[in-house]
């Protein structure tokens, strides 16, 4: 039986084109999309396993897209951190590492051209759960083997099969599954190594190279900083200093309390795999790890779930009909402020803690994930209509964030603007309806919202 017939058996792996491999390949090619790693990816452990069999060599594809929507500075930066770490990782283990600028966005057209000059016998990629259908990526005529791999989740998506509605929905499934996948992806040695000399053109992830490229400069880089190496390190200290106050500490946004992994799940720097085993092998009391737990398999993989399964998951109709309904009712509600999108950016609004936490964001390059709840409301009572808010909130979480355009952003969006994920909420409030209302004084009120805003706003701030 063929290693590839061998794969059909693994609900992580889905054939996208072709089920046998090229004839006279000359390598295996894994053509690296959002597993941006070395280290416990699922993807690049088969691409490794099936070079093992055919006793060829692996390299790696990176596509480099200047032009993406919202893309800037700040977050290339953060990733070729990430690119220049994961090449040096890959280079250790014998593993090829090619990376190309894709100016036009054309990304089908550059990859096929890698592959007509490597001959892969087989090319393995990463799932992206917001760019689900591979084949459509593939020129026409792409006539080669390819292996979609799901690196990106604990427990596979196909397992799951459906889009859920709620955490109380998608947890049983996930927790029926999680033991048996809930563990270290093993490492597998190359049985014929990449040679140096065997190259092509390549781009070097150098440290300059994010403020040469054609891409929004004026979000600049932030204290982050990107690569696997300084992903683990952040991790141990999450460990060390806050996973034991987990369970009570994680929505105390000025404790940041919580792990600010976020940015390294994105990109694919470290997977929910490292994070999670470190975490179940420590010895931080059990409830402090199973919150932890919660937020990042249940409630990220519902995330991942919702952008999968929902084709709409852009705009607002991706939200359930009881929300659309009531915000459809109140959409005339006079608003006691309005602001447009500039202010919103700007931080020009009435409100200090609503004004801290877009300051977090936009100097951070991170915002915390109580804060972000309340910061997205607050967008939609502020716009004309639910619809806006919706926008405007992708648009500034994709552009500031160092973890935008990412499932888990989405979501918080949708769910703290259309309810999704959340269920109706009485009595019926001007603008919001039933979608869940929070204040400014009632969210103050459950941490040291002073010494939050002194530290994004100072203590003499004079905004409104």
């Amino acid at each position: 039986m063929s290693p590839l017939e061998n794969l059909r058996s693994d609900p992580r792996v889905e054939f996208v084109n072709g089920t046998d491999y090229a004839p006279r390949g000359r390598c295996v090619v894994y053509w690296m999309r959002r597993a941006q790693r070395a280290l416990d990816n699922p993807a690049l452990e088969i691409a490794i396993c099936l070079a093992n069999e055919l006793l060829l060599p692996v390299v790696t594809f990176f596509c480099l897209r200047p032009r993406l929507p919202h893309a800037n500075q700040r977050q290339f930066a953060f990733m070729l951190d990430g690119l220049r770490d994961t090449a040096e990782r890959l280079e250790r283990r014998g593993i090829g590492f090619v990376m190309r600028l894709c100016k036009d966005g054309k990304v089908a057209r550059d990859f096929a051209a890698f592959c007509a000059q490597s001959r892969p016998a087989v090319v393995v990629t990463d799932r992206n759960p917001l760019n689900n259908n591979v084949a459509r990526l593939l020129p026409g005529d792409f006539a080669l083997p390819v292996v979609q791999v799901d690196a990106d989740t604990i427990v596979p998506i196909a397992l799951i099969g459906r889009e859920h509605y709620a955490a109380r929905t998608i947890r049983p499934r996930i927790h029926s599954y999680m033991e048996s996948y809930l563990a270290p992806v093993r490492a597998q040695k190359v049985k014929r190594a990449w040679r140096s000399g065997q190259s092509w053109a390549s781009l070097a992830p150098s440290p300059g190279l994010a403020a040469s490229l054609p891409t929004d400069l004026s979000v600049g880089p932030t204290n982050f900083k990107g690569g696997t190496t300084e992903g683990l390190y952040q991790l141990r200290r999450f460990i060390k200093t806050r996973l034991a106050g987990y369970a009570v500490n994680r929505n105390r946004p000025e404790l940041d309390g919580t792990s600010r992994l976020s940015p390294y799940l994105h990109f694919g720097q470290l997977g929910p795999h490292t994070i999670a085993v470190a975490a179940c092998n420590s010895d931080v009391p059990e409830r402090h790890v199973q919150a932890f737990l919660e937020e990042l398999v249940v409630r990220r993989e519902l995330a991942i779930n919702f952008t999968v399964f929902n084709a709409r998951w852009s705009r607002i109709e991706a939200c359930e009909p009881w929300a659309l309904r009531t915000l459809a009712l109140h959409a005339r509600d006079p608003r006691p402020y309005q602001y447009n999108e500039r202010q919103i950016e700007n931080a020009e609004t009435h409100d200090r803690l609503w004004n801290a936490a877009q300051r977090q964001m936009v100097e951070s390059g991170w915002m915390h994930g109580y804060m972000r709840m309340y910061w997205a409301k607050k967008i939609l009572e502020w716009s004309w209509s639910a619809a806006e808010a919706y926008e405007v909130a992708m648009r500034l979480n994709d552009r500031f964030e160092l973890d935008g355009r990412d499932p888990n952003g989405y979501a918080g969006v949708a769910w703290a603007v259309g309810g999704k994920h959340d269920r109706a909420w009485g009595p019926e409030r001007p603008v919001y309806g039933k979608i869940r209302y929070m204040s400014a004084s009632s969210t103050g009120r459950k941490f040291d919202s002073r010494a939050y805003i002194e530290r994004w706003l100072g203590a003499t701030d004079k905004l409104r």
